[in-house]
């Protein structure tokens, strides 16, 4: 008589995050957006690879993580969650649950020049949280062999790319959590160009090597910064395609 019962709290914990928001048991990521040229990086070190963990093809084809890495409620989109206390990858005080671009469903890493042919990075996507103390979270980037070169980042109700010393550009200043935009990023033939909304914000000329994109969720805080250890940033991406 006492199966049925540990059988349905089982499932009801199932049902629920870490911290507390429902979620239904859904299909994998791989099932919503197109992961085959991507490799995960999460904000724990457990017994899988990397420090801290990546999630590789083939394993990215069917992993979830309830946590940090799922499909969400509708089953339209995938979370990407990163907690203010999670581990952070090397030479970074920020912790992440972000894709990053491969050149194939093997292990070689994407690093194309800027100067070369066109490389091409769309979504559909949401910041649905950041945390309470420092409000920022990066969605998007381009990376180059030494450093990022550019970033979708958002502080508060400011949607932005960031490109370090060379200047911000503008792409949302009063931007509510939760609403969906469109974005394109290209690069290529010497320039870097980057809509919002299908509007062209950025026509950067610019020579890069080394470079691939990155999407999810890289929140911009830490314990150190004033937030909680579990205070969080969330993304949740709709439509992902590289071409």
């Amino acid at each position: 008589m006492k199966q049925p019962l540990v059988i349905a709290l089982a499932l009801v914990a199932g049902l629920t995050h870490a911290w507390g928001a429902p979620h239904v048991l859904s299909k994998p990521p791989a099932e919503i957006l197109d992961l085959s040229r991507w490799l995960l990086t999460l904000p724990i070190d457990s017994q899988r690879p990397g420090n801290p963990d990546e999630i590789k093809q083939p394993e990215l084809g069917t992993f979830s993580d309830p946590n940090h890495f799922c499909a969400n409620e509708k089953g339209d989109g995938v979370i990407f969650r990163a907690e203010c206390g999670g581990r952070t990858t090397k030479g970074s005080s920020y912790p992440r649950s972000e894709l990053r671009e491969m050149a194939g469903q093997d292990d070689r890493r994407a690093a194309w020049n800027t100067d070369g042919e066109l490389h091409q990075l769309s979504m559909r996507l949401a910041v649905t949280r950041t945390p309470a103390k420092k409000q920022h979270v990066v969605c998007a980037q381009i990376h180059d062999a030494d450093d990022d070169l550019l970033m979708i980042r958002l502080e508060g109700t400011k949607l932005f790319i960031e490109r370090n010393s060379i200047g911000d550009v503008m792409l949302d200043r009063k931007y509510e959590l939760g609403r969906p935009f469109d974005l394109r990023i290209q690069a290529g033939r010497g320039v870097i160009r980057v809509w919002h909304n299908e509007e062209l914000k950025l026509e950067w000329p610019v020579s890069r090597a080394g470079c691939y994109f990155k999407a999810g969720c890289y929140t911009q805080s830490n314990t150190k910064k004033g937030d909680a250890s579990d205070s969080y940033g969330e993304v949740t991406i709709y439509r992902l395609e590289l071409k």
